[in-house]
């Protein structure tokens, strides 16, 4: 009888291990199954952006980054995105504009930065404001080379409503749909040659992009924004690292506020890098920027509920392109081979440099006071202007070549010789003073001025030869056509009369290196801050 005990006891326990482990079975296909589910509920998006990469084609010193010795280069920045696509899911690629500027990009008429981008795979882009470089024709040709949309809601030819470009697009990739809108804001219309641009019309963006949302809404899983606004960035390289520099996005966001409907915004033209999204707290819109120069790829995964299509879930970062960590792509590499080596010219030697000179945007610069000296040189006016905005490139100590002098001014520009007054200089000087636009770099004046004081009375004192100058002083002026049309907020310049037109910027800067054996870096001085000493 005790053995029968035995063996009952044995038998029960027996069978409660074998339920107990037919219920932890159980619990865990269930819970495997809710996990599966919870997975095909959801998607995962990656959306990779670049914005004002400007033909920024090559790596540079890194010499504001502690631990970093250069960065960028675009076929680096290839290498990162392919290795991207192949361990992120479902990437997509966008640009906010400016893939324009420099000797390659004015020599082949914008052809280059398309090809690259093409091997790059982009799927769309906004249209910026240096895309206007060579004038309008010469954009609305060079865009038909692209396969992905060149998008512009807000792009119109003037006195009509016809469009001058793609309002929005539908981007479908493995069942992923994404409608993409392109805009240009008004500050950086102000940032083009008025000529290049006069017969279109760039209107206010709110209504047009509200129209496009309304198209594509409920098509699509996300509707992203690429913009070209806010204020024009600061050219200069190490400008992330210096706050007087820092633009803001508040442009991006007054828009992204503005429209309901729009999740994600890729920005450009300020330059304003955002090291995680902004998301705007009326609307829920994610904002990013990178610092432009194809420095940084930006990065923003996205997670969506399959059934409310909600995004859920979100990680955005700038992810710096380091040129040791990720080589160069071979086909980039070799497109920028196979341009360059059909103009060998950019290679020759036009003269040296006693010492590399580097530009600053709300300084006075080496690269500023040399090109004024030489627009002076040239035309034998009185006075030199050239605007910091323009000024792309430092240029190096030693050889100098023709790819140096076309990268550092790269807008097809002649100087322009105007009578203006003294009243008008000082105008112009006032704006400059303000800091929107950076510097205007002189010749010719000596000016001191203090930026504790309100705008538009900053100067303290401006002389030329040792003499105040008067508001009915009359002096004649050189500057870039740029200047002398008013762009960049120089109301001034416009106003003058014109006296006379010169050669170009570059072919100006040419002769200047070739009639001297070596450039020495001048002197320092002309603008001084009284609050700062310098």
């Amino acid at each position: 009888m005790a053995a029968h005990r035995y063996y009952f006891r044995r038998y029960r326990a027996a069978w409660h291990i074998a339920v107990m482990s037919l219920l932890l079975v159980c619990a865990a296909n269930a819970s495997a199954e809710a996990e599966k589910n919870n997975q095909q509920s959801s998607r995962t998006v990656t959306l990779l952006f670049t914005n004002d990469v400007e033909s920024a084609y090559d790596p540079i010193a890194a010499f504001w980054i502690d631990g970093m010795a250069r960065i960028g280069g675009i076929a680096e920045m290839t290498t990162l995105i392919r290795e991207l696509r192949q361990t992120e899911p479902n990437v997509f690629l966008f640009d906010s504009g400016d893939i324009f500027t420099g000797a390659l990009a004015k020599l082949t008429e914008g052809q280059l930065a398309f090809e690259l981008m093409i091997t790059m795979g982009y799927d769309a882009m906004a249209i910026g404001n240096h895309e206007f470089e060579y004038g309008h024709e010469v954009f609305a040709w060079a865009k038909n080379r692209a396969p992905f949309p060149v998008l512009g809601a807000n792009f119109f030819y003037k006195g009509t409503d016809h469009p001058y470009a793609q309002a929005h697009a539908i981007i479908e990739r493995d069942g992923i749909r994404i409608g993409v809108i392109g805009i240009m804001g008004q500050d950086a219309v102000t940032a083009i040659i008025p000529s290049f641009i006069a017969p279109l019309d760039v209107r206010d963006p709110v209504e047009l992009v509200r129209k496009s949302v309304a198209e594509l809404r409920d098509q699509v899983d996300l509707i992203v924004l690429l913009t070209h606004q806010g204020k024009t960035a600061p050219m200069q390289t190490d400008a992330e690292s210096d706050p007087r520099l820092q633009r803001d996005i508040d442009a991006d966001i007054a828009l992204a506020g503005a429209v309901e409907g729009i999740d994600v915004l890729f920005a450009g033209h300020a330059d304003a890098g955002t090291p995680e999204p902004v998301v705007n707290k009326k609307t829920g819109t994610l904002i990013m920027q990178t610092y432009g120069q194809a420095t940084h790829l930006g990065y923003l995964q996205l997670t969506l509920d399959d059934k409310t299509g909600e995004i859920t879930h979100y990680e955005g970062k700038l992810i710096p392109v380091d040129p040791y960590r990720w080589g160069p792509d071979a086909k980039i590499a070799a497109k920028l081979k196979q341009y360059r080596s059909a103009f060998p010219e950019l290679t020759e030697k036009i003269g040296a440099s006693e010492a590399r000179m580097n530009r600053r945007y709300i300084e006075e610069s080496d690269v500023g006071n040399l090109f004024a000296d030489a627009f002076v040189d040239a035309t034998g006016a009185d006075i030199g202007f050239v605007h910091s905005g323009s000024l792309r490139k430092d240029l190096p100590g030693g050889d100098v070549r023709l790819v140096d002098i076309l990268d550092t001014y790269p807008f097809v520009d002649d100087v322009i010789v105007k009578e203006m007054t003294g009243e008008q200089i000082r105008r112009a000087l006032e704006q400059s003073l303000t800091m929107e636009r950076g510097f205007l770099q002189v010749s010719g004046l000596t000016l001191r001025y203090d930026l504790r004081r309100p705008a538009q009375q900053r100067i303290v004192a401006l002389e030329r030869n040792g003499k105040p100058v008067e508001s009915d002083d009359h002096f004649t002026v050189a500057a870039p056509g740029f200047l002398a049309e008013g762009g960049d907020l120089y109301e001034s310049f416009r106003e003058a009369k014109v006296l006379q037109s010169s050669a170009k910027v570059s072919d100006i800067m040419i002769e200047y290196f070739g009639k001297r054996d070596v450039i020495a870096v001048p002197d320092r001085g002309r603008q001084t801050d009284v609050a700062r000493g310098q």
